[in-house]
C-alpha cells in the first residue's frame, strides 16, 4: 500500500492575511482549477470556512463526472488549514496548505497532499498517469493563483 505525496510552493509579493483570505473563499476554487474539468461547487454559497466545514463539488476528469466531499479538518487562520477528502475517486486525499512569512508583505505558499490510490495494490500501478494529471492541475492552479494575486504589469506600447 503506497501513499504518495505531492508538494507545491509558491511565493507572492502579498501579506500573509490577504494570501490567506483569498485561499479561505471556497468560491475560488474554481478560479484556480483547469476550465476543462468543469469544476463547480454544489454546496449554498457563500460558505463559511471554519475547521468541521463540509464542502460539496462536481467536476469531470477526462469526461468522466466526479463528486467530491471535503472536510475542513484544521482551521488555523492565516497560517494553516487542512481538507481531507471524504468522497472522492481517491481511497485518501488530504491536503494541506501552510501559509509562511517570508519578508515583509511576502508570503510562501506551501501545498502538501497525501494520497493513496483506490484498488491498492493494482491501482498503484496507474500511479504515472494519476501523477501527470494532478502534476497538470496543480502547475495549472499555481499559474492561476500568481496571475490572480499578483498580476504581471504590462507596460503599454508608445506610439512610433
Amino acid at each position: 500500500m503506497a501513499e504518495h505525496t505531492l508538494t507545491r510552493t509558491l511565493v507572492l509579493d502579498l501579506p500573509i492575511r490577504e494570501t490567506f483570505e483569498f485561499f479561505a473563499n471556497a468560491g475560488n476554487l474554481e478560479r484556480i482549477t483547469p476550465p476543462e474539468l468543469n469544476f463547480r461547487i454544489t454546496t449554498p454559497q457563500p460558505i463559511e470556512v471554519v475547521k468541521g466545514t463540509m464542502i460539496d463539488y462536481q467536476l469531470k476528469l477526462r469526461g468522466i463526472p466526479l463528486t467530491w466531499k471535503t472536510l475542513i479538518s484544521e482551521w488555523e487562520p492565516p497560517f494553516s488549514f487542512t481538507d481531507e477528502a471524504l468522497k472522492s475517486p481517491y481511497s485518501q486525499w488530504i491536503h494541506r496548505h501552510t501559509f509562511r512569512e517570508v519578508g515583509e508583505g511576502r508570503t510562501e505558499i506551501h501545498d502538501e497532499v497525501r494520497y493513496r490510490l483506490p484498488l491498492e495494490p493494482l491501482g498503484d500501478l496507474a500511479h504515472w498517469y494519476v501523477r501527470g494529471e494532478l502534476d497538470y492541475i496543480f502547475d495549472f492552479r499555481q499559474e492561476a493563483v500568481a496571475d490572480i494575486l499578483q498580476p504581471r504589469f504590462i507596460p503599454a506600447r508608445e506610439a512610433a
